[in-house]
């Protein structure tokens, strides 16, 4: 705390004993009172040493909105980027220092940066973990460029850039980030945004369209923030790694279906009314194509302005319930956002007609679900079960059976080793690593397809920095024999940025070990996986 300064308030006492003029008048218990002349000079010099007293006051008393070099307090929260010698939150403290420690290692050898852009502070313990989840999957990437691949250059520096809860800060972050991109620091790529919202989506158009830096979407899934044939340049520089909302949709289908067109008779649609939330919005249009047909119009809620906050939407799921089970419904489409999930399958759990069984169907947002410590895990043994579009398992590779194309088990098992020895050097320690929530593995995956398309435009091995052009034109080159294999299974990108066919695992939450069970692989095309070449159909 800044020591107050006096000065100011010396003066004025001071002040109180100075003489009075000549022939001033006597006043109460024999003290001398002023004339008007004396008066009206003492009362600005007065004036004066309060101005500048206040001003000391103001200047030693205010708070200090540096959190570090590059961090900044706003809205009570730092905000900013920082190499990993700041910590954003006290669950980040270990692998911010083996981030720093690894950005430190490279700082004399040619490098280059990438940053991942995700609101690193949160409130709920399940959303701590996630976050923690994200940034520890980047590092391992970091640490896999930098030390398991064959000495390959330039090595990899990592950027943490917080732009605050709900990307309120997201233009000065992004403006910070992109002047990164010049001599010294060379930022070549910024990573994740772990949510679709519209704060992400204009973060990523400020950092695409306007500063010219490629972007690589993690848990951005949203059919509207990516481009398309329709819109082909949309987000110029911008690619993602997991299958759009519409993607995992068409692959639910082929999944639950067997491929067969079926009217869907039994099912309904549970649906957020928001039109703020990207990822709500294209899961909502995606689920009424794959139940077309549907006996009853969907069931309508409109989740707070902050989904991740309670609100009273449970009084509303609980009053939905009751229509529910006066319906025919058996499979339920949940178009919404994990808090909402967790109190829908909560008051589904408690409902009145427990001799009727549900299956309630969502997508990837889900993947936090089974770290919820408000979720009712009771309500999932008497007669709800929940299944979700996820990113990956670690059963989805490695168990026999696994589909011959679309990914493989070497490739999940590189990170799932590095993820072994998270807890010891020289990789750690970075804490347990928990691979079942697929956020980890998003963030590695989306930071290997950085990665691979930055040392892909690197001449002859000769660490020489690619520039940001280069980067961007690298996007084109990735599918085929120069596919990403992620430990989330192939990432092979079409020619507008999109993985095509990629894997989505169909995930169910298992109340007897209070953990995620692998059920299978679903494909949006078709239903099958992609041929060994992973190359998109001609339009």
């Amino acid at each position: 705390m800044r020591r107050l300064r006096h000065a100011g308030f010396a003066g004025l006492t001071g002040f109180v004993g100075l003489p009075g003029r000549r022939g001033a008048r006597r006043g109460f218990a024999g003290l001398r009172t002023w004339g008007p002349l004396t008066k009206a000079a003492a009362g600005l010099l007065a004036l004066a040493l309060l101005a500048g007293g206040g001003w000391t006051l103001y200047g030693w008393l205010r708070p200090d909105r540096t959190c570090a070099a590059g961090v900044d307090r706003r809205g009570g929260e730092c905000v900013g980027v920082s190499d990993g010698g700041f910590s954003f939150a006290g669950n980040l403290d270990e692998v911010s220092a083996r981030i720093k420690a690894e950005n430190d290692s490279v700082a004399r050898v040619p490098h280059v940066s990438v940053a991942i852009m995700i609101p690193m502070t949160a409130d709920e313990p399940f959303e701590q973990r996630k976050v923690l989840s994200e940034v520890q999957g980047m590092y391992l990437a970091q640490y896999r460029a930098n030390h398991r691949s064959n000495d390959q250059t330039p090595k990899i520096r990592l950027l943490l850039a917080n732009p605050g809860r709900d990307h309120a800060y997201w233009p000065a972050v992004s403006d910070d980030l992109a002047r990164r991109a010049g001599a010294g620091e060379h930022l070549r790529a910024v990573v994740a945004f772990n949510v679709s919202v519209r704060a992400t989506q204009q973060a990523i158009a400020r950092l695409t369209n306007e500063r010219h830096i490629p972007v690589v979407g993690g848990a951005v899934t949203a059919n509207d923030i990516g481009n398309s044939a329709a819109h082909p340049d949309a987000y110029k520089g911008f690619v993602r790694v997991l299958p759009t909302t519409r993607d995992q949709a068409a692959a639910l289908s082929f999944f639950n279906k067997g491929g067969k067109d079926e009217a869907p008779e039994h099912s309904l649609v549970v649906e957020d009314l928001r039109e703020d939330d990207n990822y709500t919005v294209t899961l909502k249009k995606a689920f009424h194509e794959l139940t077309k047909g549907a006996p009853r119009a969907p069931e309508q809620f409109r989740s707070p302005a902050d989904f991740s906050k309670e609100g009273s939407t449970s009084n509303d799921f609980h009053q939905m319930v009751n229509t529910i089970c006066n319906s025919t419904a058996k499979d339920i489409y949940f178009a919404g956002r994990p808090v909402q999930l967790r109190q829908f399958i909560n008051e589904l759990g408690a409902r009145a007609c427990t001799d009727k069984q549900y299956r309630v169907v969502s997508g990837y947002a889900a993947s936090t679900l089974s770290s919820d410590a408000k979720l009712n895990w009771d309500a999932l043994r008497g007669g709800v079960s929940v299944e979700y579009a996820s990113v990956s398992h670690p059963d989805a590779w490695t168990t026999p059976g696994a589909p011959a194309t679309g990914g493989s088990k070497a490739a999940y098992e590189e990170l799932s080793g590095l993820a072994a020895e998270a807890a010891r050097k020289p990789v750690g320690p970075i804490g347990r690593v928990d691979l079942t929530d697929s956020r980890a593995v998003t963030t590695h995956d989306a930071a290997w397809t950085a990665i691979t398309a930055i040392r892909n435009n690197s001449r002859n091995g000769s660490g020489t920095i690619p520039s940001l052009d280069q980067v961007r034109n690298a996007w084109l080159r990735l599918h085929g024999a120069d596919k990403v294999r992620g430990a989330s299974g192939w990432i092979c990108l079409d020619n507008y940025g999109n993985p095509y066919d990629k894997s989505v695992p169909v995930v169910r939450l298992n109340p007897r070990t209070r953990s995620v069970d692998f059920v299978g692989h679903a494909w949006p095309e078709g239903g099958r996986p992609p041929a060994e070449d992973c190359t998109a159909d001609g339009d």
